[in-house]
């Protein structure tokens, strides 16, 4: 082809068309920019005169001091709930920023002990339930937490997330929607949450299939009760709905119908579970000893407290914002009580909500956690290399939402797995990073002895040193 144009009369005038065209380009950005910025100009003299000498009822700057008052997300939400005079549900938890691990730093001394060699392999193994006939054993300290299909999850996001829990040796829990069978096909080790819905009682092939059983009675963002929107498709036939048919959370699972019924209901699990853990799952309140009291009496193996930081697919903004108490506070008070009971090497805690970064992971797990429970960073991650497929009008989230179909067929369920096992990977080997440069060779060895507090707050609710 070059050939062609060196020996023809096409290469110069080729040639004087791109130079026109050139020529052509400056010409228009020439006339055009004085222009422009005329136009410009004229406008903005004219929000700015406005803005400076009209009445503030007439004014658009009047949104600047109700924004210094109510905040954008406050503007958004109320003009939300004057649509339909309906509780506003709100995804993925709540954008208060409680006191967390921030606060706090590892320290090691670096001249009377040194860090271990890149080399030293690292022991991140956790064992869940110890008293349990059948503990649970997982490579990593990291879970995958509750969350339900149908209620919230499409059927290919929670596949995604058991081939990932499975790929990297750790648990995922099914959370309190409706069982896929499929799922646990998919999962390795997999935790089965007795939930607080007419079908949450599970059936005891589903509780025979469990690798351990989870008891919820509340999360960081949930408690209490609910109606939920109508559920359609294959989770409401697992649901045991019929079309049109709507479903209400209840106080406690099935078969509790007062604080009386516990005994005799933990009787019974025990008896289905066979030797696997039995965990309870909490909003951790003020109240937290006197629920963790009445755990250790039914005799739970492990406790999940899920903070006030932790997310849900959708509940209302007065329980994100203003129930429960924080994650660190809820691990502090927990880890302290069982302690003094002397049982804390008889139970597992497992923490959740709010945890984004290996570092606040492994500080949990120098607090006290046995493990921690992951949710809202999985579920973004699972969407990592996919979200073209949803920007710029859909958040990438929308491809893991049950109702969101269908766009949720749009989630490569293989690509989903991948990235969420690539996170948990990640995160395992910045913890072991951590844990070298620490001088420890296990998490056995972390301790509130390897932290400091950067303010007195911090320092008392944790009971670490203060750095001054």
């Amino acid at each position: 082809m070059l050939k062609f144009l060196d020996n023809s009369i096409w290469f110069p005038i080729l040639v004087s068309n791109l130079l026109f065209l050139l020529f052509l380009m400056i010409l228009i950005y020439s006339l055009a920019k004085p222009i422009f910025r005329h136009y410009i100009n004229k406008i903005g003299d004219y929000i700015i005169e406005r803005m400076l000498s009209e009445k503030y009822s007439q004014n658009n700057a009047e949104i600047i001091s109700s924004l210094k008052r109510i905040s954008i997300l406050n503007m958004i939400e109320l003009n939300l709930r004057a649509q339909d005079g309906k509780a506003l549900k709100r995804p993925l938890g709540s954008p208060k920023r409680f006191p967390g691990y921030d606060l706090l730093m590892f320290s090691s001394p670096l001249m009377s002990k040194f860090s271990l060699p890149e080399s030293t392999g690292i022991d991140m193994s956790v064992r869940i339930g110890p008293k349990a006939g059948k503990p649970l054993h997982i490579q990593i300290p990291l879970m995958i937490s509750g969350m339900a299909y149908g209620l919230a999850l499409s059927e290919q996001e929670r596949f995604a997330l058991a081939k990932a829990a499975k790929s990297t040796e750790t648990a995922i829990c099914s959370g309190e929607g409706p069982l896929l069978p499929e799922e646990r096909q998919e999962a390795g080790k997999y935790i089965v949450q007795i939930s607080r819905w007419p079908w949450g009682g599970r059936t005891d092939d589903e509780i025979a299939s469990a690798d351990m059983l989870e008891v919820q009675m509340g999360q960081g963002a949930e408690m209490g009760t609910f109606m939920a929107e109508e559920i359609k498709g294959k989770a409401q036939q697992l649901a045991g709905l019929i079309p049109g048919q709507l479903a209400a959370s209840l106080p406690a699972p099935p078969g509790v119908n007062s604080p009386e019924d516990w005994p005799i209901f933990m009787s019974t699990l025990r008896k289905k579970a066979q030797g696997i853990p039995i965990g309870l799952k909490l909003m951790p309140t003020g109240h937290l000893e006197e629920d963790l009291a009445i755990a250790l009496d039914l005799g739970f193996d492990a406790i999940v407290l899920d903070g006030a930081q932790g997310g849900t697919c959708g509940s209302t903004p007065i329980k994100q914002d203003d129930f429960g108490i924080p994650t660190l506070n809820a691990l502090v008070r927990a880890n302290r009580f069982f302690e003094e009971r002397g049982v804390r090497q008889e139970i597992s805690l497992i923490t959740a909500g709010g945890y984004f970064t290996p570092g606040e992971c492994l500080k949990a797990l120098a607090l006290g956690a046995d493990a921690v429970y992951l949710g809202s960073v999985v579920l973004m991650a699972s969407t990592s290399n996919q979200v073209d497929k949803v920007t710029p009008f859909e958040p990438p989230t929308t491809m893991t939402f049950y109702d969101s179909s269908p766009v949720t067929q749009e989630l490569c369920v293989e690509q989903a797995a991948t990235s969420v096992a690539n996170l948990l990977k990640s995160f395992g080997e910045e913890m072991k990073e951590g844990l070298r440069a620490l001088g420890k060779a296990s998490l056995e060895e972390l301790s509130p002895e390897d932290l400091v507090a950067l303010d007195t707050y911090t320092a008392e609710v944790t009971g670490v040193r203060r750095i001054y």
